[in-house]
């Protein structure tokens, strides 16, 4: 049998992966040191560690300095969502996707959003609000933030033919975020929108990204009766 080549961070990871969903290595036990498995796969200490570092992520490793790494007894399984192209969300549902911009403004935050941005004060941000479609109708409400001492070329967009949604995901890094769901009644300013009554059962997602320690943007996305969002364990 040939042996298999542990020389990628990526198979050292599944090759650990395998052996806890395995129990060859049980809950609450210790794995080898680093250097350890590192001489048994034939491989760099660093390309065990960034593989360890990777599954401690998930909660499957409990990594302590100086007291090593061990299996987690009691693992919490972690859900991850990517932040979508609400158009590809649509069109995946043989959909036709369509974007109305409302309104575009370069203005002065609220206090709460300033706060949650941590940016000054007297900042003025790009504040868009939109409508996305789905075969002519409502699919989402868009009440949109964004920094443009963080993202300058913002500026220079209409945001008229590509929603903001779309064109900041392909133009505006980011390195972690905040999301937040919530169930709430429909407001008049969003069941106008949508297209429901005042006081309609709705979705939202609350949503702010970062790039290290500055904000990029921050969204509110109020989504028409019946929607629901899925991700993976």
């Amino acid at each position: 049998m040939t042996r298999p080549d542990f020389r990628s961070w990526q198979s050292v990871h599944d090759e650990v992966l395998r052996r806890i969903q395995t129990r060859a290595w049980k809950p609450g036990e210790m794995i080898p040191h680093e250097a350890d498995l590192a001489a048994e796969f034939g491989c760099a200490r660093a390309t065990v560690n960034r593989a360890l570092r990777q599954i401690a992520q998930t909660g499957l490793l409990d990594r302590r300095r100086k007291a090593g790494t061990r299996v987690a007894e009691h693992p919490v399984a972690k859900a991850t969502l990517d932040i979508a192209v609400i158009r590809q969300d649509v069109e995946a549902r043989g959909q036709c996707y369509r974007h109305q911009l409302i309104a575009r403004r370069i203005e002065r935050p609220p206090g709460a959003i300033s706060a949650a941005m941590r940016t000054d004060v007297p900042q003025r941000l790009l504040h868009l609000c939109a409508v996305h479609m789905a075969d002519a109708q409502p699919y989402a409400l868009e009440d949109r933030w964004i920094n443009l001492s963080t993202v300058p070329e913002a500026m220079g967009q209409d945001f008229a033919e590509t929603s903001s949604n779309e064109w900041l995901l392909n133009h505006a890094p980011y390195t972690h975020g905040e999301i937040a769901f919530s169930a709430a009644n429909a407001s008049q300013v969003e069941a106008d929108a949508l297209g429901c009554g005042t006081g309609t059962a709705v979705f939202v997602l609350d949503r702010l990204t970062w790039n290290g320690a500055v904000s990029v943007t921050k969204v509110r996305l109020v989504f028409a009766a019946g929607h629901a969002m899925r991700a993976t364990l």
